[in-house]
């Protein structure tokens, strides 16, 4: 017996679990072990070591043997592809066999095969789709994906027609529609709607350009005028890194000849008429005054 016991702790070593079907010559073994508290069920006949039937890992790797066929979902899907630090209480997937299980959330749904992910045995939704999933409550999340370059506004779109006629699309819609500007924050999405809104033209958002041997995403950039509008959300007045960063910033595209603005989410919410006529202003100084002579070299091809 210690050798088979052996034998499957190697097993919960290398996987983190072990299932009774997968491995019939351990089926008594197994057995005994739940018996003595050894080991405890992840899922039905699917069990781990004592302690660690909670951790994410592990009831990733037990619902893959449980039901190879599940597409992850969710927060689920979002930690494991562009947001790392998104809830793991529970493991969301759609997947064919149902029941409700401690530490899962399994739901009846049909995933497009163009919106499946596959990163080796682990199927789970697209970025972009898993991005409209959690959208319903707010844009943050769509923020969140498109700062991480793991999906784009038209891969969003795409998504969105993949999947029509589902519940809570409408305010997708709505999500989606304020997101044309493609913004990496709510203070952006904010600034863009302000813009829309006063009819002011000729910005490009998160426009790559080299100033001072590093590369930049500049905010909203008015690159004829040479005249940049930086946002500052909450992490920049809480992250001292973020702060630092702004100041290396600013410096190097003021010496690389743009003309820097900068608004906090208090001005773009509490005072929205001085943001609107402080660019407005600048747009107009900066016409009259040609266009700086650094800052058209400096910008990366996003024309």
């Amino acid at each position: 017996m210690s050798r088979l016991q052996d034998e499957v702790r190697s097993q919960v070593r290398r996987t983190g679990v072990v299932a009774r079907r997968d491995h019939p010559a351990l089926v008594g073994c197994v057995d005994a072990m739940v018996k003595t508290g050894q080991l405890v069920p992840v899922l039905p006949g699917v069990y781990t070591a004592t302690g660690q039937a909670g951790e994410f890992r592990v009831k990733v790797a037990a619902l893959l043997v449980w039901c190879p066929d599940a597409v992850l979902v969710g927060t689920t899907a979002a930690r494991l592809t562009f947001w790392p630090t998104a809830s793991d209480i529970l493991v969301e997937a759609a997947a064919p066999r149902r029941g409700s299980y401690a530490g899962f959330r399994l739901v009846a749904r049909r995933v497009p095969e163009e919106l499946v992910l596959q990163r080796g045995p682990l199927r789970m939704t697209a970025p972009a789709l898993t991005a409209l999933d959690l959208c319903e409550s707010g844009a943050d999340v769509i923020d969140l994906v498109l700062r991480s370059r793991a999906a784009t506004l038209a891969g969003l779109w795409r998504a969105f027609e993949l999947t029509r006629g589902r519940r809570g699309n409408q305010q997708r819609l709505v999500h989606l529609l304020d997101s044309k500007g493609e913004p990496w924050s709510a203070a952006e999405r904010r600034c863009h709607r302000l813009l829309r809104e006063a009819g002011i033209g000729g910005w490009r958002p998160n426009l790559p350009v080299r100033a001072g041997g590093r590369t930049f995403y500049l905010d909203v950039a008015f690159p004829e005028v040479g005249l940049v509008v930086e946002v500052d959300g909450r992490l920049h007045e809480d992250d001292e890194d973020v702060f630092e960063n702004d100041r290396w910033r600013q410096n190097a595209l003021v010496l690389d000849g743009w003309v820097v603005l900068r608004f906090t989410w208090t001005m773009l919410t509490e005072h929205p008429d001085f943001v609107v006529e402080t660019i407005r202003a600048a747009l107009a100084a900066s016409s009259d005054g040609g266009r700086p002579t650094g800052f058209r070299h400096s910008m990366l091809g996003r024309r």
